[in-house]
């Protein structure tokens, strides 16, 4: 028997109700009048079992998973909780005394740590009603043991919200008062320092991501995202632009690649680990346990701590767009946005002290906001710092914020406890305003000592280096999410949805109106391409209309349809999605109108076939 104790399953509930009806055993927990009834608003709902195998430890498997479902109420800003006895989660049910004492001592635990706790009574049979939230957290569930490791389940680290306003003095986040524009501000205050409730529903993004190949594959691991042709496409370019804008930093750079699998017996590996807590993503070969890289540092560090470094070479930073990998939990899971593998292009800055760190984290921040602001949107981000590093830094904060144009959202941190004493999280603010993280920013003081990364300073003494970690556009797919959203608030405004020109997969689709001009079209569409101008051409035996409907679902930015008159005039006839009209152009003004709106931005040809018609039939909702 597997040592499997205690089975939950974790609803966000809007209300939840409960009457005692009868008695479930012979001799139930006794039931006193305030018990028969129960109800919770705006919290979580722990349908709880408890199983055989471990009766023995009641008190550390309530401990583990009192630990588990605080994890899940910092998630859901809220610390509302019903436990609720649920035989059905089992079929291997631990007895009645050790049951009640586990759930009893998992009430205790939870509210000793702050939380606003209830609890059914065990042995009855319940009537209840529920409400789910619906969103994507609503619905999680955990299997927990008295014999689980402490790094598999994350310790709530006590912290003290704060906001700074722009003159640096500090303020309660009850008691702040908001200016104009500072919407969005606010909500990320509410739900992340005030720990008011997410709200449900299903995202407008899903559907758009479906229009260009985004899906989950259904054949591998929950949380593997599959691209089409034209989602290629775009992460590709992805892949370049965040190659591109790192340099803009104006540090050198170096380019490395390696692997995803780190054996966890080697210290600096096992360490880091224990820091990273329960989302590591393990794999065992060979008798030997492997996680599998969340981030580039265990490849980079390995690199860099074989190097021969001076203070001469520093600073200088590595980079990899790398395949990373979390284990997080399937009622998590978010296409495009909250993944077991997605892509990190992942930049170390390596420093020679926090001096050197702070001048530099300073342009970071300046390039992190300057392309939030290319897309015509505004990061709302959480300062996770120290006390003392606040204190003895408080010009980088108010510089921070005068970037930010707005106040910050500060969470102090135990002295200590964390490799880094400054980590930003950048967050926009979604269409179900929800706060989504895209980015982040840290100053790392531990791991160059931890990984014995070193150099040699003007005395040839022996010193750590200090590392920035960054992705400066945040991870490929969070920062697809962010097009995706950002074209939800566009058709929310009235507007076509869009994404950037540079980045669509086409930037023009050529359409003759009859079968006879396709060998016309397929002239136009080569200067296009010999003007570097990504351009395919629809010559499929079909209507006019239902080509120009697929070019409006494929988000195609310039639809150029042409006949005989056209021709003759040397005028095509445009229709452009940002403006949603129609103009009459030459071709030579029109690549140039392009050319203008895709200039300093990466750009690849065409992957796919340019012509229509020997393509396969892949949807468009």
């Amino acid at each position: 028997m597997e040592d499997e104790a205690l089975r939950l399953l974790l609803i966000h509930a809007d209300k939840f109700e409960y009457e005692a009806k009868e008695k479930a055993v012979k001799e139930p927990e006794s039931l006193p009048n305030h018990a028969k009834k129960g109800a919770l608003q705006d919290g979580l709902v722990v349908f709880a079992t408890v199983e055989k195998g471990d009766e023995a430890s009641p008190e550390n498997t309530a401990t583990n998973a009192a630990a588990s479902i605080e994890e899940v109420l910092s998630w859901l800003k809220t610390n509302r909780v019903m436990i609720y006895p649920y035989a059905h989660l089992s079929t291997d049910l631990a007895s009645k005394e050790p049951a009640i004492a586990t759930l009893k001592i998992l009430e205790v635990k939870l509210s000793e740590r702050g939380h606003e706790v209830s609890r059914a009574p065990f042995g009855w049979y319940k009537s209840f009603t529920i409400s789910a939230k619906g969103h994507p957290l609503s619905e999680l569930s955990r299997t927990v043991t008295s014999q689980q490791q402490t790094s598999k389940v994350s310790a709530q680290i006590k912290s003290e919200y704060m906001v700074m306003d722009e003159k640096g003095d500090l303020h309660s986040p009850e008691t702040f008062q908001y200016g104009p524009g500072m919407k969005e501000f606010e909500s990320l205050v509410e739900k992340e320092a005030l720990k008011k409730g997410l709200t449900g529903g299903e995202p407008r993004f899903l559907e758009y991501a479906r229009r260009f190949g985004l899906e989950w594959e259904s054949y591998a691991d929950l949380g593997q995202m599959r691209f089409g042709p034209e989602s290629d496409m775009i992460i590709q370019l992805l892949s370049d632009y965040a190659n591109q804008v790192i340099r803009r930093i104006g540090i050198p750079i170096l380019n490395v690649r390696g692997t995803n699998m780190f054996d966890v017996d080697v210290k600096p590996i096992k360490e880091h680990l224990q820091l990273f807590g329960s989302r590591a993503y393990e794999l065992d070969v060979d008798e030997r346990t492997f996680v599998l890289r969340y981030a580039a540092c265990f490849q980079q560090f390995s690199m860099v701590k074989d190097w021969i470094l001076s203070y001469r070479t520093l600073p200088f930073g590595t980079f990899e767009v790398a395949d990373s990998y979390r284990m997080e939990q399937s009622g998590e899971l978010l296409l495009s946005f909250r993944l077991r593998k997605f892509l990190m292009p992942d930049l170390h800055i390596y420093l020679k002290n926090l001096s050197e760190a702070i001048e530099v984290g300073r342009r970071v921040h300046e390039r992190i906001y300057e392309e939030i602001r290319k897309i015509h949107r505004e990061y709302v981000s959480i300062y996770n710092t120290t006390r003392s590093f606040f204190q003895q830094n408080k010009d980088l904060f108010i510089e921070m914020a005068r970037v930010e144009k707005k106040p910050l959202l500060l969470n102090f941190v135990p002295e200590g406890h964390y490799y880094w004493v400054l980590n930003v999280e950048y967050n926009i603010i979604d269409d179900l305003d929800r706060p989504r993280e895209i980015g982040t920013f840290q100053i790392d003081v531990g791991n160059a000592q931890r990984f014995d990364i070193h150099y040699v300073n003007e005395k040839g003494e022996r010193e750590y280096p200090v590392i920035i970690h960054t992705a400066v556009i945040g991870g490929l797919e969070r920062y697809l999410f962010a097009l995706l959203d950002s074209a939800v608030r566009m058709e929310r405004q009235g507007k076509k949805p869009m994404l950037p020109v540079w980045v669509s997969p086409v930037h023009a689709r050529v359409i003759p109106l009859s079968k006879q001009l396709v060998k016309d079209g397929t002239g136009i569409l080569e200067k296009l391409e010999e003007a570097g101008i990504r351009a395919d051409l629809d010559d499929r035996d079909d209507t006019l209309q239902s080509r120009i409907r697929d070019a409006e679902l494929s988000w195609v930015p310039y639809i150029i349809v042409f006949g005989e008159r056209e021709l003759k005039s040397e005028k095509l006839s445009v229709r452009t999605r940002e403006d949603g009209k129609e103009i009459k152009t030459s071709l030579p003004e029109l690549i140039s109108r392009i050319k203008s709106e895709t200039q300093g931005y990466p750009s690849r040809d065409l992957t796919y076939p340019k012509l229509l018609s020997q393509r396969p039939g892949y949807k468009k909702n």
